[in-house]
């Protein structure tokens, strides 16, 4: 176990972090896959995802902790405080996970939080503020299309008539989805008032490789990037491989090959380094080695903290798909999916985790996050910063995603000193 010095913030409290238990934890939680391990799979509200939050339930309350269920199946546990009516501090992360990931990404978040609290009751410590673990639904866009679904209806950034609707590649309806899995009251009642939170503090892995490039134990968020999210439809025409001579060809794949590398190219020279764009999902119809691609789909994820820098890569975007479709006479035609503005951390969040980094003698980065979380949408409602440790070379969404025993231990103790300073 690692404990903590007393800080005196709130008085005599000394949590100890349970590492075994912790740790297994992460590990049994991993075993709610859809793919062989060392892989997780873990799509919303397919059979792994439920029997994953029927795991959960039981972990928080044999903590004694008082879970709930929303609409669209966002989790709350909460350990009571001294005040009742006065505002929650909060914590969580997500549990969902890509095709093909590992067992960190948002787990570390979960698991780690509802550790913190355990840690805090274990020492004794009551909270005048509730403290309330928030596991959040579909933080992935995997099967809906749109992430972070859960925190989008709590902060109110999505409207229950824009989600009822949002359907899966089977044509099934959120609605009719999460009712199936046995979430049925009415999506109205998912978005939280803003005076719900106090505060909102999510641990998480970095996503990146500056923390383990840089030797640095921990990270603290300070603003987080968003993405704008599109499909783009290029439509050219078919035919044989052979039969049709290259003066003659209108290929949708050349053309998507190129508007691809423009985006990149865009991203690579907007003079910041938190730009960032990626066309991650290429969909080529009809799909044969001898016949010429008639149709593609992109899915691209442009990102930055800056709304002025993504929006000209948008636009460069525009204008290379006019140039590209002129050129090769195909038609091009983009859907804008979302275009979320990128968010500032709280200062009073800050302050707490930096405080309890530096009682510890724990050297931490002040940092952006590239990658997007649920902190990003409750930070329309709640003062939110993020805690990052740092992955192995960086690597996430894929199965040898991995962070070690000692820094997740270590971010669980900062959490939990931060929620207690929070909570007094």
């Amino acid at each position: 176990r690692l404990s903590s010095p007393s800080l005196g913030r709130p008085a005599n409290m000394n949590p100890e972090i349970d590492r075994t238990r912790l740790l297994s934890e992460i590990e049994a939680l991993a075993e709610f896959s859809d793919a062989a391990a060392p892989a997780v799979t873990r799509i919303i509200f397919t059979p792994a995802d439920l029997q994953a939050r029927a795991w959960m339930k039981a972990r928080c309350e044999d903590a004694g902790l008082t879970v709930r269920y929303d609409a669209v199946g966002n989790t709350f546990a909460r350990l009571n405080g001294l005040d009742a009516p006065a505002p929650v501090v909060g914590t969580g992360s997500h549990i969902d996970a890509i095709p093909n990931a590992g067992k960190y990404d948002g787990v570390v978040g979960v698991l780690g939080g509802l550790e913190a609290i355990r840690a805090l009751r274990r020492c004794g410590f009551r909270p005048r503020h509730s403290i309330e673990l928030l596991i959040f639904t579909s933080e992935e866009p995997t099967r809906f299309g749109i992430g972070c679904l859960g925190s989008r209806l709590l902060s109110g950034a999505l409207s229950p008539d824009a989600a009822a609707k949002l359907t899966d590649k089977d044509g099934a309806t959120l609605d009719n989805v999460r009712q199936a899995s046995g979430f049925t009251s009415e999506l109205e009642g998912v978005k939280l008032p803003s005076s719900y939170y106090k505060a909102f503090a999510e641990l998480h892995i970095e996503q990146g490789p500056l923390l383990e490039r840089e030797h640095i134990p921990l990270g603290i968020v300070t603003k987080i990037a968003a993405p704008a999210s599109l499909r783009i439809l290029i439509e050219g025409s078919g035919g044989h491989a052979g039969g049709v001579l290259m003066p003659d060809r209108h290929d949708a794949l050349c053309a998507a090959a190129e508007l691809i590398l423009a985006i990149e190219s865009a991203a690579r020279t907007s003079g910041a380094r938190d730009t960032v764009a990626t066309a991650g999902i290429c969909e080529v119809f009809p799909g044969a080695v001898n016949s010429i691609p008639s149709q593609v789909r992109l899915s691209v994820d442009i990102r930055d903290t800056d709304l002025g820098r993504r929006g000209a890569v948008m636009q460069t975007l525009e204008a290379a798909s006019r140039a590209i479709s002129a050129k090769r006479q195909v038609s091009i035609h983009t859907g804008l999916l979302n275009a979320d503005a990128p968010g500032d951390c709280a200062p009073i969040v800050i302050e707490e985790l930096s405080q309890s980094c530096t009682k510890h003698g724990l050297k931490f980065l002040s940092m952006v996050s590239r990658a997007y979380h649920d902190s990003l949408f409750i930070g329309r409602i709640a003062p939110v910063a993020m805690l990052f440790i740092p992955c192995r070379n960086g690597y996430s969404h894929r199965p040898d995603e991995y962070a070690s025993p000692d820094d997740i231990v270590r971010g669980t103790l900062v959490l939990a000193e931060a929620l207690a300073a929070l909570a007094a």
